[in-house]
């Protein structure tokens, strides 16, 4: 089980195969490295090489009771870019693991990065008068109670039915049900509140190199607007908004996944 260890003294457990120019895998809260299986096997039969990290606390990584936050999150990224050698990469993050990128960003810029992928995570995760693609329900009133039992069911989007039916394709690519974190733990609820209340719309606007924001029109969490707005205000950005599509955007629909990333790393320079 090939590991790293950050600076702040924690094992995050990665995944490393295939070979050609580097594509890293950022799962999102609660969700371990194995959530990307159907992506991973289309990118190494188009000649990629793939890797998945598992973010602390999440999947086969160290579980601290310290660095649930997302500077922290972003820290770790660079830590394990340092430790596998890795430039040139492409980042791809479904849902938190895209907050995972712009908190890379914020910190280290393009340093090492080649292209950046967000799979359905809204820059802006409370709603006000200016943004209102942020979670359904999340204000700046509710903010500091809106998370104290997990991630709630907004009652929006997709329905659990058909979420539970779709990841059937996962399951029985993997063998086994993918191993979910605790989302209320006290090492995780403190990094899902720290997430709540990030703004990530200065980091989007002025990232240098090509991004895709990806949407799914079902989306359980937030309108998918989120992705044509945030791609609006950088020029070297565009969207895709998936139809008949949940928040799982690449559990959802696989194929429509696979076929834009593998077009946007395509056409990278």
């Amino acid at each position: 089980m090939p590991t790293i260890s950050t600076s702040d003294g924690v094992n995050l457990h990665y995944t490393d195969e295939g070979s050609g120019r580097p594509v890293v895998l950022i799962a999102g809260f609660t969700a371990p490295t194995e959530s990307w299986e159907l992506q991973r096997l289309a990118l190494l039969a188009t000649g990629y090489r793939v890797l998945a990290l598992d973010r602390r606390s999440h999947g086969l990584s160290d579980n601290p009771a310290y660095g649930q936050r997302m500077s922290r999150h972003g820290k770790d990224v660079r830590d394990f870019l340092d430790a596998a050698g890795l430039d040139d990469v492409v980042l791809i993050g479904g849902s938190m693991g895209a907050s995972t990128i712009w908190a890379y960003y914020d910190l280290f810029g393009a340093d090492r990065v080649r292209g950046i992928v967000s799979v359905d995570q809204t820059p802006k995760m409370v709603n006000d008068e200016v943004w209102k693609n942020g979670f359904y329900g999340l204000d700046r009133h509710n903010l500091g109670t809106f998370f104290e039992d997990g991630v709630p069911d907004t009652g929006r989007g997709l329905s659990v039915t058909e979420s539970m039916r779709r990841i059937g394709r996962l399951i029985e690519t993997l063998g086994r049900v993918p191993q979910m974190s605790d989302a209320r733990a006290p090492e995780t609820w403190p990094l899902l509140q720290d997430h709540a209340e990030q703004d990530w719309r200065d980091v989007v606007a002025r990232v240098s190199v090509p991004s895709l924001f990806i949407a799914g029109a079902d989306s359980q969490l937030w309108p998918s607007e989120h992705a044509t707005d945030a791609a609006a205000t950088n020029s070297r950005a565009a969207s895709l908004v998936l139809d008949d599509c949940g928040h799982a955007a690449n559990i959802d629909q696989p194929d429509l996944v696979n076929e834009a990333i593998v077009k946007f790393l395509a056409g990278l320079p």
